[in-house]
């Protein structure tokens, strides 16, 4: 038990107290992971870990952090090193929206609040995990960020996320080539519609681009952890640069 401990590859998910992020790490941990997630709300933390630990039987450890804030990052990667020693894979999961509204009534402050979510928190978990990777014994480690359907195409009234989410495909790909020398892999999920609380309203109808409400199908949340573990089962010489999973009757390829 003691050798098999000691050969777990460490994983860290922001966001990864719930939806997405919570069944991301719920499939790493059933792929022997060990796990840290994160997110601004330690209650939400340790429940989920609590409830993570009992159903996969898995490690997983609660360490609350604002991505967003560079002190607040750049403590939760002390943390993670000096219980762990390495990280093998950062999920960038962590993400927020704007509320659906005309652009124009976007505040200053909504967009800087998405942008420090959704970008910002993206860059300084990168930056951190890629002084770890290339410093520790061995080299290297993988990460994969969270895109969403909108890093390819928007939705009305959702230009702070779409930006973001557009960024971040950006920040995946100078990611990939900045780690090359270095062991590190970098890629992308680009998800549609997995069933969360954040789309519960899908299926009451949202806006659609042609100017009608409709309702949208869903996935499983659990089909996109098993993505993840796909791509991050991958010896390192080997990248999924990006993926896409999506509820396949979901209005995007086409016209709808």
């Amino acid at each position: 038990m003691a050798d098999e401990a000691a050969k777990a590859k460490i994983a860290l998910v922001t966001g990864g107290g719930t939806g997405v992020g919570k069944a991301i790490t719920s499939a790493l941990l059933g792929a022997g992971f060990t796990v840290a997630i994160t997110g601004r709300r330690q209650n939400v933390l340790e429940k989920a870990a609590s409830e993570l630990a009992e159903s996969t039987g898995g490690k997983v450890r609660a360490i609350p952090a604002d991505v967003g804030d560079p002190s607040s990052v750049a403590a939760l990667f002390e943390g993670v090193k000096a219980e762990f020693g390495r990280l093998d894979l950062l999920v960038n999961n962590a993400g927020m929206g704007a509320p659906a509204v005309p652009m124009e009534e976007i505040t200053f402050e909504q967009w800087s609040t998405v942008v420090g979510a959704n970008l910002t928190g993206a860059f300084l978990c990168t930056q951190q995990a890629l002084r770890l990777m290339k410093a520790q014994t061995p080299r290297g480690g993988r990460i994969i960020n969270n895109g969403s359907i909108s890093a390819q195409t928007p939705r009305p009234n959702s230009a702070p996320y779409t930006a973001t989410k557009h960024a971040i495909t950006g920040l995946t790909k100078s990611t990939a080539l900045d780690g090359r020398p270095f062991d590190i892999a970098c890629g992308q999920i680009d998800i549609g519609n997995a069933a969360t609380e954040m789309t519960a309203r899908m299926a009451g109808g949202v806006l659609q681009a042609n100017g009608e409400m409709a309702s949208e199908p869903t996935i499983p949340a659990s089909h996109i952890g098993d993505a993840v573990v796909y791509m991050a089962s991958l010896p390192l010489e080997a990248n999924v640069l990006t993926m896409t999973v999506m509820a396949t009757k979901m209005p995007l390829v086409g016209r709808g």
